[in-house]
Parts: structure tokens; C-alpha cells; sequence
């Protein structure tokens, strides 16, 4: 039973974290909703060219990301 209790609550902590723009890699960049593989390789290029995001917002820097997609990200990601 415990087993079963710390699956879920497992399951329920990792469906609500969101996604640290300054530390996931492009495949887990990629499960964004909207982002997909060419988009989150481009926002892990800008981020090693660039360094870490500061901001949230500054992810409009990355090219092939709009004010649309900003509002899905803020949902699903977060800078740390």
C-alpha cells in the first residue's frame, strides 16, 4: 500500500513541476507543448551561447518563439 501511495504522489508532483529553462535538455525542452525538437535545440543553442536565462520573457530572444508561445511556456516552464 505505501508503495501504491508514493507512486501517485510521485505521479502528482511530477505532472505539476514545471520545466527549468536554464537546466533541461532539448528532449525534455521538446515535451512543452507547442516547443517540439527544432525550437528547444535552438533554446538550448541560445542559452550556451548566450548564458542563462534571467527571465522567463527572455526566452522571446530565441528565435522561432513568439508572444503565443510565451504564454504556453510560462505554464509548463520556469526559470531557476
Amino acid at each position: 500500500m505505501k508503495k501504491i501511495i508514493f507512486g501517485l504522489l510521485f505521479l502528482a508532483v511530477s505532472l505539476f513541476a514545471k520545466i527549468d529553462l536554464n537546466n533541461a535538455d532539448a528532449a525534455t525542452l521538446a515535451t512543452i507543448k507547442g516547443v517540439g525538437e527544432k525550437k528547444a535545440e535552438a533554446i538550448v543553442e541560445y542559452r550556451e551561447k548566450n548564458g542563462k536565462f534571467t527571465t522567463i520573457e527572455d526566452v522571446l530572444k530565441v528565435k522561432g518563439i513568439g508572444d503565443k508561445l510565451l504564454e504556453v511556456i510560462k505554464q509548463e516552464a520556469e526559470v531557476k
